[in-house]
C-alpha cells in the first residue's frame, strides 16, 4: 500500500500500521527510512513483534548496524537513561541530530540496546508529522535507511516502490529525497561529544 504524506489520514493509517507491528517506510526529516515499533512488552508477550528483525531481514542477512531509536519528544530520553546530555546537544531537538546514550538496567529497550555496550542511538526528529505518529505508538519506533545492505539508499518513492512494495506493509510518499543528508551522529566520551557522522546538524 502506498499513500502520499499530504493524505489527511496518513498519520492514522501509519500509526495504525506500526501498531500493529507492521513496517513502514517514512519520511523522515532527513532521509526515507524502514520504520517498526519498538516493543516495549517484548520482554512478556507471547509473540512479540520482533520489527528490528523483520527490518534487518528486509535489508540483507549481512545487516548487522544498530537501528535508531525515534521520540517523539525531547523529554522521552529521560525514560530510557541516566546519562547526563549536555544542553547544547538537547538544544538541537527536535532535529536532525542522533545522540547514542546508555541505556537504564531496567529499562525496557535494555533488550534493544547494543550488548558491548549497553547503548542505544536515539533521535527526536524535527518532522512534526513523524513526531505524532511516534506519539500514537506510545513507544519510540526504530529508523534505518531505505537500501539492501551494502547497496545505495535509495531516495525517490518510484525507486523505493519498485524494490520494496511486496515487503514493506505501507510506504509513504514525500516525493524525492535527492540530496538529503544523513542525520548527525554523537556520542559522549569522557564528558566531551565525539561527533561519529557529520550530517545536517552542527554540534
Amino acid at each position: 500500500m502506498i499513500l502520499k504524506k499530504s493524505d489527511p489520514s496518513s498519520i492514522e493509517e501509519t500509526a495504525a500500521v506500526l501498531r500493529k507491528g507492521g513496517i513502514v517506510i517514512i519520511p523522515t526529516d532527513t532521509v526515507y527510512g524502514f520504520s517498526g515499533i519498538v516493543d516495549l512488552k517484548a520482554a512478556v508477550a507471547t509473540a512479540p513483534f520482533e520489527t528490528d528483525a523483520k527490518i534487518r531481514a528486509i535489508k540483507g542477512r549481512s545487516e548487522t548496524k544498530p537501528l535508531i531509536q525515534l521520540i517523539a519528544r525531547p523529554e522521552d530520553l529521560r525514560l530510557y537513561t541516566d546519562d547526563l546530555i549536555p544542553p547544547e546537544l538537547l538544544s538541537k531537538w527536535p532535529g536532525a541530530l542522533t545522540i547514542i546514550v546508555h541505556i537504564k538496567e531496567n529499562s525496557p529497550l535494555a533488550a534493544t540496546a547494543i550488548p558491548e555496550t549497553r547503548t542505544v542511538a536515539f533521535r527526536c526528529p524535527g518532522d512534526a508529522w513523524l513526531r505524532e505518529i511516534i506519539s500514537r505508538c506510545q513507544a519510540p519506533i526504530f529508523s534505518t535507511s531505505v537500501n539492501r545492505s551494502g547497496q545505495p539508499v535509495l531516495d525517490t518513492p518510484d525507486a523505493i516502490s519498485s524494490e520494496f512494495s511486496s515487503e514493506a506493509d505501507l510506504i509513504i510518499d514525500d516525493g524525492d529525497k535527492k540530496g538529503a543528508l544523513p542525520s548527525t551522529l554523537v556520542m559522549l566520551e569522557n564528558g566531551k561529544v565525539k561527533v561519529l557522522r557529520q550530517g545536517s546538524v552542527i554540534v
